[in-house]
């Protein structure tokens, strides 16, 4: 499904760029669905895909000043919405840690959907990735969890074709490693 005809786009990007109010308004309607479908491919809950998209959404607004048409306007757009979401995933289990709550080990399969557990199994090994590699998020979000091409990928990060896609493939790596054997 496209939300954007690609003369549509250009035109509201040019005219909220340009200070037109009622252009900003109209991108960000427009975009809110995609950027709420991002964040919930991160964030097994609803409302903390909404705070996610929310964030992005207003990141979107305030740094589309700076979006100089390099790469595509939706794979930006997509680099901020999965930031927004491992922000949000982050600030979350940073706020459970310091309340001294109990965090499960695991998963309970009788409490948490499958696709739930999933997503925090995924933001869990994504957060390890972070950590030893921080090199590979990048290109493996947007490739993986962007569902951006590669070539894509590299021309949203400025990079060669052949790097990105060396970086993917570590990232993989790391990531099935961590999924299947755990921390």
């Amino acid at each position: 499904m496209r939300v954007f005809e690609e003369a549509e786009l250009e035109a509201l990007v040019t005219a909220a760029q340009a200070g037109d109010p009622g252009a900003m308004e109209h991108l960000l309607a427009k975009l809110r669905p995609v950027v709420l479908r991002r964040c919930s491919r991160f964030l097994p809950h609803h409302a903390d895909a909404e705070e996610a998209a929310q964030d992005a959404l207003l990141s979107i607004s305030t740094h589309l000043g700076g979006y100089g048409g390099h790469g595509s306007f939706l794979g930006w757009v997509t680099v901020i919405a999965s930031n927004a979401a491992r922000s949000t995933y982050r600030s979350m289990r940073r706020r459970a840690e310091e309340s001294h709550a109990d965090l499960p080990e695991s998963v309970d399969p009788r409490t948490t959907s499958v696709i739930a557990g999933t997503r925090l199994d995924v933001m869990e090994a994504l957060a390890a990735l972070e950590q030893q590699h921080p090199a590979l998020v990048e290109s493996f979000v947007l490739r993986d969890l962007g569902d951006l091409t590669y070539v894509q990928v590299a021309a949203q990060l400025d990079a060669p074709l052949g790097t990105v896609k060396d970086r993917i493939h570590q990232a993989r790596r790391f990531m099935r490693e961590r999924l299947v054997t755990g921390p």
